[in-house]
C-alpha cells in the first residue's frame, strides 16, 4: 500500500515546490526597489538579501519560472505514469492530465499567487535567501535557455526574457495607488504612458476636416488676419488643395516679416517653413521622441495614398498623457442662451434636431449632427470666429473658439430676413 502511494507523494512534493516557486515569483515581481529600500531602512530581517536579489530581478524571476515549470511537468508525468499502471486504455492519460490540471490550477496557479500578491513583502523577505541560493546554484541555466529561445524566435528577442510583462507593471501602479503612494491622477498618467506605444498618430491627430489652411498666394497681412481670427499660432500652407501641403506658416515669422518689410506685398510662401510629414500609422511614442529630437512641434499626417489625413502637434501627444489641455478662457457655456428678441446663442455641439425644434425649421442634416458641423458644411471650410452662413432660413455666426485646438465653441443664430437668400 505504501509502495503504491509513493509516486503520488513524490508528485505532491513536486506540486508543493511548484506552488512555492510561483508564490515567491509573484511576490518578488510585486516588490519595487523603492519598497525594498524602505525595508532596509526599517531593518527588517532578510531585507539585505532581498536587496541583493532585487539588484538583478530577471535573474531570479527567470530561474523561479523555470523551476516551477520543471516541478509541474514532473508532477504531471508521475501522475500519468501512475494512472497508466492502473487505468486501461488511453483513458489513463486523460485521467492523469485532467487530475493534474485541476490540482495545478488550484495549488500552483491560484492559491500561491494569491498569497504572493496579498503578502508580497513578507513572502519576499522570507524567500529572498532561498531565491539567492537557487540563483547561485542554477544561475547560468535560465540565461542559456533564454539565448536558445531568442535564437529560435523570429525577430529581436529580449535579453532577460519576456517574463516581466506590462500587466505586472500596471498591477504595481494599481497597488501603489491603493496604498496611497501615488494619486489617482498620477496613476492615470502612468497608464497613459504605457498606452502610448499602442496608440498611433491617426488616433490623436486633428482630422483633415478640422484643419485651418492658407493658400500659398495669400499675403503676410492676410495670413496674420487669419491666424489672429482663428487663434492658431501655426497653419499649413497649401497649393491647389489640402493634399498639396507646401509648408507651415508660423505666427512669429509672419509678425517679424510684417514689422520689417510690411505685409501687403510679401507672399506667405516666402515666409513659410518646411513641412514635416509623418504616416498616420506611426506609433505616438516614437513620434514624441522624433519631435523632441528634430521634427519640432507640428507635423502633417499623410494616409497610405499620400493624401493629407490630418495634423498632429506635440500638444496632441501630451494630451494623451496628461489629459485635455485647456486655458483660462475656457468656460462651459449653457446649451441655449437667449441674447435678445431675435438672436440666440447655442453651443457648437448642440444637435441639429434641437436647433430645428428651437426655431421650428427644417435643416439639412444628411452628413452632420451638430450646429458646428452644419456651419462648416454651409461654409465649405473650417469655421473661425466671425464666419457667417445662411442655411434653412437661419443665419449662423461663429462667435468664439474653445479649447487648445480653437474649435468653435458657440454660434449665434437668428432668422434670416425675408429679402436675404439662403447660403
Amino acid at each position: 500500500m505504501l509502495a503504491d502511494a509513493g509516486p503520488l507523494a513524490v508528485a505532491a512534493l513536486f506540486t508543493l515546490l511548484a506552488g512555492l516557486f510561483a508564490c515567491l515569483e509573484v511576490a518578488l515581481s510585486r516588490v519595487s526597489r523603492v519598497r525594498v529600500e524602505e525595508l532596509v531602512r526599517e531593518g527588517r530581517p532578510g531585507s539585505a538579501r532581498l536587496q541583493a536579489v532585487m539588484a538583478d530581478p530577471p535573474r531570479s524571476l527567470n530561474l523561479l519560472l523555470l523551476l516551477r515549470m520543471i516541478c509541474e511537468l514532473a508532477a504531471t508525468g508521475i501522475v500519468v505514469a501512475y494512472c497508466l499502471d492502473r487505468v486501461d486504455g488511453s483513458w489513463a492519460v486523460v485521467v492523469g492530465v485532467a487530475a493534474m490540471s485541476v490540482i495545478g490550477y488550484v495549488f500552483v496557479g491560484v492559491a500561491p499567487r494569491t498569497i504572493g500578491r496579498q503578502h508580497a513583502d513578507a513572502v519576499a523577505l522570507r524567500g529572498a535567501g532561498f531565491a539567492r541560493a537557487l540563483t547561485r546554484i542554477f544561475g547560468p541555466l535560465p540565461t542559456l535557455l533564454i539565448l536558445i529561445g531568442n535564437a529560435l524566435t523570429p525577430g529581436k528577442g529580449f535579453q532577460h526574457g519576456p517574463f516581466a510583462s506590462e500587466a505586472e507593471l500596471r498591477d504595481l501602479v494599481e497597488m501603489a495607488q491603493e496604498r496611497g503612494v501615488v494619486e489617482r491622477a498620477e496613476r492615470d498618467m502612468i497608464n497613459s504612458v504605457f498606452e502610448l506605444g499602442d496608440t498611433i498618430v491617426r488616433e490623436v491627430m486633428v482630422p483633415r476636416t478640422d484643419i485651418v489652411t492658407i493658400e500659398r498666394g495669400k499675403t503676410v497681412k492676410q495670413a496674420l488676419n487669419l491666424l489672429l481670427r482663428s487663434g492658431f499660432s501655426r497653419v499649413p500652407v497649401v497649393g491647389e488643395n489640402n493634399d498639396d501641403v507646401l509648408g507651415v506658416a508660423y505666427l512669429k515669422d509672419l509678425v517679424r516679416k510684417e514689422r520689417s518689410e510690411g505685409g501687403s506685398a510679401v507672399k506667405v510662401e516666402e515666409v513659410m517653413r518646411e513641412a514635416v510629414f509623418v504616416p498616420e500609422s506611426k506609433p505616438v511614442d516614437e513620434l514624441l521622441r522624433n519631435m523632441q529630437a528634430e521634427l519640432g512641434h507640428i507635423a502633417v499626417v499623410v494616409d497610405e495614398y499620400g493624401g493629407t489625413a490630418g495634423l498632429v502637434t506635440m500638444e496632441d501627444v501630451l494630451e494623451e498623457i496628461v489629459g485635455e489641455i485647456t486655458d483660462e478662457y475656457d468656460r462651459e457655456a449653457p446649451p441655449v442662451e437667449k441674447v435678445d428678441d431675435t438672436t440666440t446663442r447655442v453651443t457648437a455641439r448642440l444637435p441639429v434636431e434641437d436647433l430645428e425644434e428651437l426655431f421650428g425649421v427644417e435643416l439639412p442634416q444628411d452628413d452632420v449632427e451638430t450646429v458646428g458641423g452644419l456651419l462648416a458644411m454651409a461654409l465649405g471650410r473650417v469655421p473661425i470666429p466671425g464666419a457667417t452662413a445662411q442655411v434653412g432660413g437661419l443665419t449662423l455666426v461663429a462667435e468664439s473658439s474653445k479649447g487648445r485646438r480653437n474649435r468653435i465653441g458657440t454660434v449665434l443664430v437668428c432668422r434670416t430676413p425675408k429679402d436675404a437668400g439662403d447660403g
